[in-house]
């Protein structure tokens, strides 16, 4: 234990690094001129023969190299990177010391102090200033070599919580190439107190000052059991201090059977602060066990997603009904090694084709069907190209999925749809919401199956959301490009949505639009600026562009139109739309997007999602560049 205590120790006096030197340094001019009269007048007459003078000469001595080598910025020099540059530096401040201090003395005509000891006092003084450098920089990297993990690394480390995960956490990670310089906690009992020898050296507030004190690499976050404010808060501490901020697993990966010391990055999870979603196990277990379960777009991110959490309710059969032959492929092998009891029937698939879909139907038989295939990127979906493309997949195939459905005697079929549906003002949306009412009118025309959609906002980490694009950017080194300074959006994360969406099923009556409760919404700029400094660097380093509203993209996203409202469900998190009334008929409005040549039609697609949604669907004018 003796090379981390001294390393605390350096750490802890490094803040006082150039005092300390400037002290060290007169210590070793006043140790030189007794070294000096030992030298010139041997050990029997060394002190004796020494003027009465002498100790005010000594202290006149100190105090003037001290001046030259605070002139010379000498204290300021880091001794564990001293070189042949400091070596010059102190030499420099030697001789400008050694000639005034001599000349001063000859000037005072103090004739009783030798020649011989003004001359050899600078020489010994820079030897002993040089030494000591040397056998610093030998101690530290000696104690390095030591401190040092198999492959090399050292990492210190402020935590951020002395409680049961941050005791677990020292024990795990000690002798592993980390070592934890202090506990950092807000329980004023634990303050002064010792975890395994190592001190709590304040409160949560102290992170950023004491990261820069004790020259830590990184920061820890041990507050697993924290309510979702609480670690928000935290992480906005360990984020301050600039440094790369971890955390231990939540409490919900501890459960899982993870372990405090397998530190992982921050997570979107862990920046919304939210409090895990309830489920009613009970419920969708009957919902979903032991039933044969479709998903469409089982490869994407939201589809894969519910794959793993349907998988956990030990359903007869899981239906990956996929268009990409590689995303298929991941899922299936993943589910594969996760749940290798777990039956699974492998299919390619387009929603848009019909007779496709009915066969698959009809020989999969399922009685659960999440409806996840989608195209969702607002911008790509807005160029004149794909709009078409847009609408017959995300409409189209709803249609055609809902109706397979229908036809096998599905018991729950399951739309997810988006916020960017209500009040649309993008192809995207409009489409989306185009096809929420496809929905609707199937639930009426086919009352043997319960059809429902569940509306929800961005979802942290999905394929195309900004987290990915932000942590990219940072990798990098920035910008990192936001579109307004203004923005704001509803977030959630992969597993909560799949989670609320599997609840829905188990709950939503035929026809019903529920709705997520998102929380508060995440201003974009925040969300940048805080992954920015959790990677451990600073606006300075990585700026923020804005680059202007895309096609067809809001400053704001709605949950709801003005004129609808919510009720209560009997599960906490979701809530059922009143929506207005609309008489449609299903067939009606897919029989446009019949197949056909789309050659020269692009411009066609925005009065005819105006036709059949109304007012509902709102062409934005075209954005301009924002240039804070």
């Amino acid at each position: 234990m003796f090379w981390p205590a001294l390393d605390r120790f350096l750490a802890r006096i490094r803040p006082r690094r150039e005092p300390l030197s400037l002290l060290l340094d007169g210590f070793v001019v006043w140790l030189a001129w007794h070294a000096t009269y030992l030298f010139r007048l041997g050990f029997e007459r060394w002190f004796s023969a020494r003027p009465d003078y002498d100790g005010a000469v000594v202290a006149a001595l100190v105090l003037l190299y001290m001046a030259v080598l605070a002139l010379l910025r000498v204290p300021k020099a880091v001794w564990r990177f001293s070189g042949f540059s400091e070596l010059q530096r102190l030499a420099a401040a030697c001789l400008v010391a050694g000639l005034i201090g001599a000349t001063a003395v000859l000037m005072l005509q103090l004739s009783k102090v030798p020649r011989s000891v003004l001359a050899l006092h600078p020489l010994l003084v820079l030897l002993g200033m040089t030494l000591m450098r040397v056998l610093y920089r030998m101690v530290y990297e000696q104690m390095l070599a030591r401190l040092r993990a198999q492959d090399g690394s050292l990492r210190r480390a402020l935590v951020l919580g002395a409680g049961d995960a941050g005791r677990l956490l020292l024990a795990g990670i000690q002798h592993r190439g980390w070592w934890v310089a202090g506990f950092l906690d807000d329980d004023e009992a634990k303050q002064g107190q010792r975890l395994a020898g190592v001190p709590v050296l304040g409160k949560l507030a102290d992170a950023a000052r004491l990261a820069q004190e004790l020259d830590v690499s990184h920061l820890i976050v041990a507050l697993p059991s924290a309510k979702g404010p609480q670690r928000r808060q935290a992480l906005a501490h360990a984020a301050a201090a600039h440094r790369v901020v971890l955390t231990v697993p939540s409490s919900e990966e501890l459960r899982s059977g993870r372990r405090p010391e397998q530190v992982r990055d921050v997570q979107p999870e862990d920046l919304l602060g939210r409090e895990p979603v309830q489920l009613d196990e009970a419920g969708i277990n009957e919902a979903l066990g032991g039933k044969v379960v479709l998903i469409t777009g089982a490869g994407g991110s939201i589809g894969s997603e519910l794959c793993r959490q349907v998988a956990r309710f030990g359903p007869a059969r899981l239906v990956l009904l996929e268009l990409s032959e590689f995303a298929l492929y991941q899922v299936e092998q993943e589910l594969s090694e996760s749940f290798p009891h777990l039956p699974l029937s492998r299919r390619i698939g387009d929603v848009k084709d019909l007779e496709g879909l009915r066969s698959s139907f009809a020989s999969e038989r399922p009685q659960v069907v999440f409806h996840a295939a989608a195209y969702k990127h607002v911008p790509l979906m807005e160029e004149p190209a794909n709009q078409w493309a847009c609408v017959r997949n995300n409409t189209l195939g709803t249609y055609h999925a809902a109706l397979a459905a229908a036809e096998v005697g599905v018991e729950r079929f399951v739309l997810i749809s988006t916020d960017k549906a209500v009040n649309p003002t993008n192809v995207m949306g409009a489409s989306k919401r185009a096809a929420e009412l496809v929905v609707s009118s199937l639930a009426r025309e086919h009352s043997g199956t319960r059809f429902m959609a569940v509306r929800f906002g961005n979802v942290l980490g999905s394929s195309g959301s900004v987290i990915p694009k932000f942590k990219e950017q940072i990798a990098k080194g920035g910008p990192v490009t936001v579109t307004h300074p203004d923005i704001i959006r509803y977030f959630m994360t992969i597993p909560e949505a799949a989670r609320l969406v599997l609840q829905a099923a188990a709950i939503g009556e035929s026809g019903q639009v529920l709705v997520l409760d998102m929380g508060e919404p995440v201003k974009i700029v925040e969300l940048a600026r805080s992954l920015i400094q959790l990677s451990g660097h600073s606006e300075d380093e990585i700026r923020i562009a804005f680059s202007g509203l895309r096609p067809g993209e809001k400053l704001y996203e709605e949950l709801l139109a003005d004129a609808d409202s919510t009720v209560p469900s009997k599960a906490a998190g979701l809530r059922v739309a009143l929506l207005r009334d609309r008489e449609l008929r299903a067939s009606d409005l897919v029989q446009a997007l019949s197949p056909r040549d789309l050659a020269g039609e692009a411009r066609s697609v925005v009065p005819w999602l105006s036709q059949w949604l109304g007012a509902e669907y709102q062409t934005p004018s075209p954005s301009k560049s924002i240039h804070p």
